[in-house]
Parts: structure tokens; sequence; C-alpha cells
């Protein structure tokens, strides 16, 4: 019976969070590092080529990584500085569209000056405020994305400022224990394409269920 009902829990929170969610396309060299405050599990973005968002505000911290070419410039591998994106989403789709980042200067110029787009599923540009995350200590990037959050700067979001719990792999696996994840492969890897808000209520309300 309990089974039942997390399965019908599931489709339906997800379901509702479909109808209005938006999609997030995510480029191969872009690597998503914080989604509202949360660190984002290596495993949920693993071959995806998307990720499912609510409408509403959000804020992305993350860097682009290129590996060297074989070009006869010969580029070498490049990692940009952490970079944060607020942004308010109403459009179908948004994606991340990144500059030339062929060579060292146009590399250096997008460090420096964060010249990317956010564009809708019109190739529209989508208002937002950029900034870069100073160097973390200790390189917890979620705790430097709390603190910059608490200290008010450009791109702040004071409601992700907020300590919560990440979600991690190891919770997933622990809140799905209790019943074996192995029946349900496609409704789980579903549930992983949510944002982590979406995914935390609905493993909040099986907890709940769980004890009842």
């Amino acid at each position: 019976m309990k089974l039942f009902l997390a399965v019908t829990g599931l489709i339906m929170l997800l379901v509702s969070a479909s109808c209005h969610a938006i999609t997030l396309k995510l480029d191969p060299e872009i690597d998503l590092l914080v989604l509202d405050g949360r660190k984002i599990s290596g495993s949920l973005l693993k071959g995806a080529d998307s990720l499912e968002l609510e409408r509403g505000q959000h804020q992305f911290l993350f860097r682009v990584e290129k590996s060297p070419d074989s070009s006869p410039h010969n580029n070498p591998h490049y990692q940009s500085v952490p970079m944060i994106v607020t942004f308010t989403a109403t459009a179908k789709t948004v994606a991340i569209r990144l500059p030339a980042l062929d060579n060292r200067r146009e590399r250096s110029t997008f460090d420096r000056t964060l010249n990317f787009q956010l564009v809708d599923e019109q190739g529209k540009e989508i208002a937002s405020i950029r900034d870069r995350l100073p160097q973390p200590v200790g390189g917890d990037l979620e705790q430097a994305m709390l603190k910059y959050n608490r200290n008010g700067q450009a791109a702040s979001v004071p409601r992700f400022a907020v300590q919560t719990s990440s979600m991690s792999d190891t919770q997933i696996n622990a809140d799905f224990a209790w019943q074996d994840v192995s029946d349900l492969p496609l409704l789980q890897r579903w549930f992983e394409r949510f944002d982590a808000a979406t995914r935390l209520r609905f493993l909040s309300w099986m907890k709940t269920l769980r004890a009842s």
C-alpha cells in the first residue's frame, strides 16, 4: 500500500511540476555547480541534456570547461572562473549561450566580462544579473554561495541564503531505501530531472508517509 501511495504521490507531484516547469538546456561544456543555493549532484546531471525547473527566480553557479584541442593553436585545457547568474524564468526553455572560447584572448575576456547570454526557446535574451564567485576557502561552493547571498552582493538572492539540506546521492538512496527502487527505474530517472526544491518536497512527503 505504501509503495502504491509513494508512486502515486511522485507521479502527481512531478506531473504538477511539469505543468509549471521550464527546461534548462545543459551544454556539455558547462559545469552546473550550485542551483538555488544547493550543490548539484554529479549523478543527477550525468548524461542529461536538460533539467526541469519551476517557473520563477533562479540562481546558478557554473563554470565552463574545455578540453585541450588538436587545432594549430594547440589550446590547453581551460576552466573558467565560477560564474553566478540570477534571473526570473517565464519562458519554456532557458539555455546559456557561450561566446567563442577558441583562444587565450577570448577566454580571458570571458572570465573578465562574463559575456555569456541567457536565451529562451526563440533565441531571445533573458534579463539576468551576473557576477563571479570569490574563491571559496576549502572549495566548499555551497557554503560560499550561502555567504555570497547573505552579503547582499550584485547577484544575491536572500532566500537562497538559508541553510538547507543538500540533495546528495546518499540522501536520495537513503530516502528510497524503504522501497525497492529497482521496481521504478524510469520513474526515478524522471524524478532526478527536476530541481532540488521539487525533489525535496517529495522526499519530505515520503518520510511522513514512512513514519505513519
